[in-house]
């Protein structure tokens, strides 16, 4: 069975998106192919077809594959809820507590379950694409490793190594990198990538055959900068807060907090595509001024995201917000804030009062609520909205206003435990022009996205050599941009 692994010089380089376009290219070529993550370390989680959570740039690949993620695809999730404690979700079930004084010793358990969920997808698919997580050449993180080249031994698969030219060091980090790892996993190595590019390409030439000559190995492709609108896992902050000064009064503006427990940051994405549009996200409490809408989105630890907005400042900013009709959505977390209580049954560590601006009580249980949605809003004209719930959270919810779960009187302050919300082009245009911005375009975020996954594919397919992109595929490439398969 045919496989390749996806490793970095470093987190951020742009794995997950480049796993994507992959899976991308080689689904419109015919390929039956998969994604698979063995470790993934991420707040932003999807729910899937057998009922469990994976990262959420997991299912974006599965997307660019035209099938169905499954919990398969990201066996290991680490959802982090303090500095040194995460959730442990083991596929796509949450099975305990992971604590970083014993992460390398527990983790040695994992092996055979990855290598299990690995040989599944190899069984159903004709190549798996697989992607690493941060670096190989990290000397703390090597012993019991399953989320690099622990596993790429242990499953005897090639890997690619790529660098990120955009952050300046690639030639040091590819080098630098392949000389942290033993022979054998050094010799898995078998091209390099650089990817982000902007310039002329001509200026690079003597660099990539400096770099051949001193690894002796073939650099698969230069890949261009592009402008790309996809979920974003690790660098939420593309959106980071404009100057007050030069804030027009043209566009509708948001807000949205950055918690520092914040999870599932991409809920925002289709509302920050819009034209009209300018969204930013804050860590203080000024920084909101001028805002038309203010979002506080979902939050892996409530408690203590709730806590840091008090002692920040934000509360008495958002309470002057309210007083000037200025309007306001919690998703998920973010809405149990905005309520009157948080009773917590043992999940977070302690009970907690809410803002008080939606008429809504949450009990944390242990049990985690995941389930996907797709289904019309009576209350918005029958749109259909689609989306997914991951909540240890139970709170009062109001069906007829679906699909919020709460709105204050006023209609000021709004509530869903619905991430995705703003997906569909219909739902998302209706609801913005009830709250003042009625210049959406309407467009579905899954066009946005399928767009984006094919600019991708016609980049690697233009820029990687075809004799190393060959063993993946079945035939001949033949460019296609045709829609997913169901």
């Amino acid at each position: 069975m045919k496989s390749l692994m996806i490793q970095g010089t470093a987190s951020g380089v742009g794995k997950s998106v480049l796993v994507a376009g992959l899976c991308r290219l080689l689904a419109r070529n015919g390929v039956r192919v998969a994604p698979f993550k063995p470790q993934n370390m991420s707040n932003n989680a999807a729910v899937t077809i057998d009922g469990g959570e994976i990262g959420r740039a997991q299912a974006l690949q599965a997307f660019a594959c035209g099938i169905e993620p499954s919990v398969h695809m990201n066996p290991v999730l680490i959802k982090p809820e303090a500095d040194e404690q995460a959730q442990l979700v083991v596929r796509g079930q949450v099975v305990g507590a992971l604590h970083a004084s014993r992460f390398r010793e527990d983790r040695i358990g994992w092996l055979q379950m990855v290598l299990e969920s690995f040989a599944l997808l190899q069984a159903q698919y004709d190549v798996v694409i697989v992607e690493g997580a941060g670096s190989p050449a990290e000397p703390n993180l090597r012993e019991g490793d399953i989320a690099n080249m622990g596993f790429a031994e242990a499953a005897d698969v090639p890997v690619w190594l790529v660098g990120d030219i955009d952050c300046g060091g690639v030639f040091a980090a590819l080098t630098g990198s392949l000389a942290i790892l033993s022979d054998s996993e050094n010799a898995r190595v078998k091209a390099l990538l650089i990817n982000r590019f902007r310039g002329n390409l001509a200026l690079l030439d003597d660099a990539l055959v400096w770099l051949e000559q001193k690894t002796e190995r073939p650099v698969a492709g230069v890949i261009p900068w592009l402008a790309l609108e996809l979920p974003e896992e690790d660098a939420p902050y593309r959106h980071t807060a404009s100057s007050i000064s030069h804030l027009s009064s043209d566009l509708f503006h948001i807000a949205v907090i950055a918690l520092p427990r914040m999870s599932n940051h991409d809920d925002i994405d289709p509302l920050a595509s819009e034209a009209g549009v300018s969204l930013r996200f804050v860590r203080s409490a000024k920084e909101l001024h001028a805002a038309d809408l203010i979002i506080l989105p979902g939050s892996k630890h409530v408690a203590s995201d709730l806590a840091w907005l008090r002692q920040s400042g934000f509360v008495p900013a958002l309470a002057r917000h309210l007083r000037y009709d200025g309007k306001v959505l919690g998703i998920c977390g973010g809405m149990q804030m905005l309520g009157m209580v948080i009773e917590d049954d043992g999940v977070e560590g302690g009970s907690a009062e809410g803002l008080g601006w939606l008429p809504l009580a949450t009990t944390m249980r242990a049990q985690k609520k995941l389930t996907r949605v797709d289904r019309p809003s009576a209350c918005f004209t029958g749109e259909r909205v689609t989306g997914y719930e991951i909540h240890h959270g139970e709170s009062d919810s109001d069906a007829a206003l679906f699909p919020f779960a709460c709105r204050s009187e006023d209609g000021l302050v709004w509530g869903s435990y619905l991430h995705g919300l703003f997906e569909q082009g219909g739902f998302r245009k209706a609801w913005l022009a009830g709250i003042g911005f009625a210049a959406s375009d309407g467009k579905d975020q899954r066009e946005r996205t399928l767009a984006s996954l094919d600019l991708l594919a016609d980049s690697l397919e233009a820029n990687l050599k075809p004799e190393l992109l060959a063993p993946l595929l079945t035939s001949p490439l033949n460019r296609q941009s045709s829609e997913l398969r169901p």
